[in-house]
């Protein structure tokens, strides 16, 4: 997958309780701008919602730890793949269904 592909880019900073999201499309419109509950079921509305604008890619900035529910319940679980690693920070992405 090349970053041109991608519609709408989702960062999520992960706590115990509840997480924060932000979704913009490409180009800066705001489609998701706040907390989110650490559950299965809401993070799954949230990614159907975002998929229905475009292909999407999902940054999560502590996967491997409290972060681990955001990235099992994203899209296409078999092309999660990690992107980089700077210090502690894990960035992990997961693309969606095509539009």
């Amino acid at each position: 997958m090349n970053i041109e592909d991608v519609e709408v880019f989702v960062g999520i900073d992960v706590g115990k309780a509840e997480h924060w999201a932000t979704a913009l499309t490409v180009g800066g419109k705001k489609l998701f701008d706040k907390a989110l509950p650490n559950s299965q079921s809401r993070l799954r509305e949230v990614y159907k919602h975002l998929g229905e604008h475009g292909r999407v890619l999902v940054v999560v900035d502590q996967p491997a730890t409290i972060g681990a529910l955001a990235v099992a319940v994203s899209p296409r679980p078999s092309r999660r793949r990690k992107l980089a690693r700077s210090g502690t920070a894990k960035v992990v992405s997961a693309i969606s269904r095509s539009p």
